[in-house]
């Protein structure tokens, strides 16, 4: 077996192999929606960014205002009314409501400012002097809780993007320098495993086919030796068969002779021949001679 190297300890198997397959995709599609969300984050990040050093400005500019309003109302009444305006106050005129936006399945929360022009507890404030001037640092300070209200959700807003980023890209890394990788190399380890694995049953069918050859000539071979035996052993017993039948036929012809021989005949027969002129002896022999 190979070495293990920078992968998964799995048994080499089509079935894991299916499985590190869908693990590899799913790893994929999750690197792919992460570092969307990454991108679509970072893209809020720097305009967030972008919002707060505005904010900060436009704050800086307000505040400048508001202190120069107090210090005209401050000159106008002469003295500190800060203590007449809180004893005047019943209710909130100046509200604050949060709500939540959704920013790539980040949930950032929104405040929002919200005036109740029904309720100036401090309308009578000033009124014997100073009164224009305790109404325009009324609306300045306004504008000024606005800007800080603002700032304050874009400062929320800006803390929670900067940690769900740096986790984001974590993750993004991760996935991208280690569990991609490795779960490729688990894929080819595999692979590479199941070839050999492949090759081996490759050499052992051929092998068997090899035996299984040889066996089957051995087998032909054994039974053509007995085919030929048997044929010579048939051959052989019809030989003795077709001998023994000659002998029996020969056997059957010398009694038939002896059956038939007749020494009176046979007597007559020489004296016949001797009895013959010695022309009629010669032309017998030559007849023999060319028989």
């Amino acid at each position: 077996m190979s070495g293990s190297g920078n992968r998964e300890q799995v048994f080499p198997t089509r079935m894991t192999l299916g499985l590190m397959k869908g693990k590899l995709k799913g790893a994929q599609q999750g690197y792919s929606l992460l570092k969307r969300k990454s991108e679509a984050l970072t893209k809020r990040f720097r305009e967030i960014t972008r919002r707060i050093d505005d904010a900060k400005r436009k704050m800086g500019r307000v505040m400048q205002t508001a202190a120069f309003s107090l210090a005209q109302v401050t000159y106008a009444t002469g003295d500190n009314i800060g203590y007449s305006v809180q004893d005047s106050v019943k209710s909130a005129r100046f509200q604050v409501k949060a709500r939540e936006e959704n920013v790539s399945g980040v949930r950032l929360p929104q405040f929002e400012t919200h005036i109740n022009e029904d309720i100036n507890d401090f309308k009578m404030t000033g009124l014997g002097r100073g009164g224009l001037q305790v109404q325009k640092a009324a609306e300045v300070y306004t504008s000024s809780v606005e800007t800080l209200v603002e700032l304050a959700s874009l400062q929320t807003a800006f803390i929670i993007l900067d940690e769900v980023i740096k986790v984001t890209n974590r993750r993004v890394n991760a996935i991208e320098h280690v569990v991609i990788p490795r779960t490729e190399n688990t894929i080819a380890y595999i692979n590479s495993e199941l070839d050999e694995l492949d090759r081996e049953e490759f050499y052992r069918l051929k092998k068997v086919q090899e035996k299984k050859q040889q066996q089957t000539a051995l087998q032909d071979a054994e039974a053509a030796a007995k085919k030929a035996q048997l044929l010579e052993k048939k051959a052989n017993d019809k030989l003795e068969a077709d001998q023994k039948a000659e002998e029996n036929k020969d056997n059957e012809a010398s009694e038939q002779a002896k059956a038939e021989y007749d020494p009176e005949e046979e007597a007559r027969q020489v004296s016949k021949f001797i009895d013959e002129p010695a022309d009629d002896l010669t032309a017998q022999q030559e007849e023999d001679i060319i028989f």
